[in-house]
């Protein structure tokens, strides 16, 4: 794998500020990041959310796989060789490839309202994004203590079919996104951009949450 500083497909526009400023006009763009630990339920919400308030949903894990096996992909080459190694992809190609896809939304409907779900991971990842491409308008963030995460994953292991949701990967998982993700809600909740959602409730109740905290940041569903 060649350096990131030597990698062509690495080498984008030198910005002084970001693509995007905040909102839905012309030349703005309106971010909610989603986090949450595994089993918060993240993707549940985010299907309501897409449905009620007409955001696009993107996923950074959906967009690397997608890319890694996309014919003619300046970065899918590379995506594979850093996961085959076992190496994080380098937070460029993913915040490079989450700037495509809103500019591609943009264009393509002039949808302009984006749910990035499960990214930032990093603090690297969250500082790049809002320096490169917009500033996000908060965080959602789905709070589920690693007891109640534990059972809803086992749960949910008997019927998923996923090689991940057992006892050793769900400990893992949990311990990772303690020490990865967690510093980048702390982040965000001391510049007042972190909204907390009590995710041990009933998925009806939680949704119950997420519209309280969209429409005290003033964002209206679909039709209103």
């Amino acid at each position: 794998m060649p350096p990131l500083k030597d990698n062509p497909a690495l080498q984008a526009p030198k910005r002084n500020q970001p693509l995007f400023t905040p909102g839905t006009a012309a030349n703005q763009a309106l971010v909610v990041f989603v986090l949450g630990g595994p089993g918060a339920g993240k993707g549940t919400q985010c299907a309501n959310i897409v449905r009620d308030y007409g955001f696009q949903h993107l996923s950074a894990g959906d967009l690397l796989r997608a890319e890694q096996d996309r014919e003619g992909s300046e970065f899918g080459d590379m995506i594979k060789s850093y996961i085959k190694e076992g190496q994080i992809v380098p937070m460029e190609v993913t915040v490079q490839l989450l700037e495509n896809a809103m500019t591609g939304a943009i264009e393509k409907d002039g949808s302009r309202k984006f749910l990035v779900d499960g990214f930032p991971r990093k603090m690297d990842q969250a500082v790049a994004f809002e320096e490169k491409v917009v500033k996000s308008r908060f965080t959602l963030f789905f709070d589920l203590a690693e007891e109640d995460m534990r059972k809803r994953l086992l749960k949910r292991g008997e019927t998923s079919g996923r090689s991940d949701d057992n006892e050793e990967s769900i400990t893992k998982r949990f311990r990772t996104f303690v020490e990865t993700s967690m510093p980048v809600v702390e982040w965000f909740e001391k510049d007042g951009r972190v909204v907390k959602v009590d995710a041990r409730k009933s998925p009806e109740e939680v949704y119950e949450g997420v519209k309280a905290a969209f429409e005290k940041e003033g964002i209206e569903m679909k039709g209103k």
